[in-house]
């Protein structure tokens, strides 16, 4: 057993939208989970490494968010979430700076009672209020839980989220690094590539369709001077497939643009993208398409 260095295995826990993501690319200084303004972003459990040289490594788990499933794919993502609690050494809940507990957080709450594990309490988007709200809010949630610690914090502008670190760490035990010191995720190449052509149709499209779209990667040829790709994004609807072109092709070229050069700061090489469309109708719904899509059939 390493004595002198501390490792373990953190969660980050909250309802969709609250900023999960964000505060996981933030804490390892590097965007690996993809981001936007719309619920369902993360739909698998991402992780990724932290190493501090003189304290040790923090492995975080970046859950999709616990919500009221609507269709199998929505069973999927609580269930990956929920199981989590119980595998992980710290749990991050985060929540939004409000005085209002919806149901959304007292079901996060009933589950939180049946673990022992550490939960710090995240207030996230703190810079979209004054600091005597704030105190209000952090007492409202002091009383319907038993927090280890209790963090304001904004992910997006960076805000105290050394002191995050230092608190995850007084929670872990001393033993061995699980990955090299540079290690930043376990997510293969092809997983992040799928995960940022996701995230482009979700900024790019209108509200309801990203949530019906997959990403599989059918081709992935990587030599010293380009990688090559050729992606196939997945929609429920004829209707959805002619949006996702778009006039020209042009919606389609775009997302491949923005994927394509975000995939290139990532990797540090150039990478040429081919996306295709096709239509799968009714795919949330439906086990063996979740499982082809890389979600796990054991989970829901």
């Amino acid at each position: 057993m390493n004595d002198t260095l501390k490792s373990g295995f953190v969660t980050i826990i909250g309802r969709p939208n609250v900023g999960k993501s964000t505060l996981m690319n933030k804490l390892i200084g590097q965007k690996i989970a993809i981001t936007s303004n719309k619920p369902q972003t993360t739909r698998n459990r991402i992780q990724t490494v932290f190493t501090d040289m003189n304290k040790g490594q923090i492995i975080f788990l970046d859950t999709p968010g616990i919500h009221k499933a609507k269709n199998k794919l929505g069973e999927y993502m609580v269930n990956v979430a929920e199981k989590t609690l119980k595998e992980v050494d710290v749990i991050l809940w985060l929540v939004e700076p409000t005085n209002y507990i919806g149901a959304g957080e007292q079901h996060i709450i009933e589950q939180l009672k049946k673990v022992t594990t550490p939960v710090i309490l995240i207030i996230n988007k703190i810079d979209t209020c004054d600091k005597e709200k704030l105190i209000e809010y952090i007492d409202i949630y002091r009383k319907v839980y038993d927090f280890a610690e209790i963090i304001p914090t904004s992910a997006l502008r960076g805000n105290n989220t050394e002191e995050i670190i230092d608190s995850i760490f007084k929670y872990l035990t001393y033993g061995p690094q699980y990955y090299d010191e540079d290690t930043i995720t376990d997510q293969p190449m092809r997983q992040i590539v799928a995960e940022l052509i996701r995230e482009k149709a979700l900024r790019s499209l209108e509200e309801e369709i990203p949530h019906g779209i997959a990403v599989t990667i059918e081709d992935f040829k990587e030599t010293d001077k380009l990688i090559d790709i050729r992606a196939e994004i997945y929609c429920e609807k004829a209707s959805h497939k002619k949006i996702i072109i778009g006039k020209d092709g042009e919606m389609l070229k775009k997302i491949g643009t923005y994927a394509r050069e975000e995939a290139q700061e990532i990797f540090g090489a150039r990478v040429y993208l081919d996306l295709w469309v096709k239509v799968k109708e009714n795919w949330r719904d439906k086990p063996v398409l979740l499982n082809n899509f890389g979600y796990n059939g054991e989970d829901y």
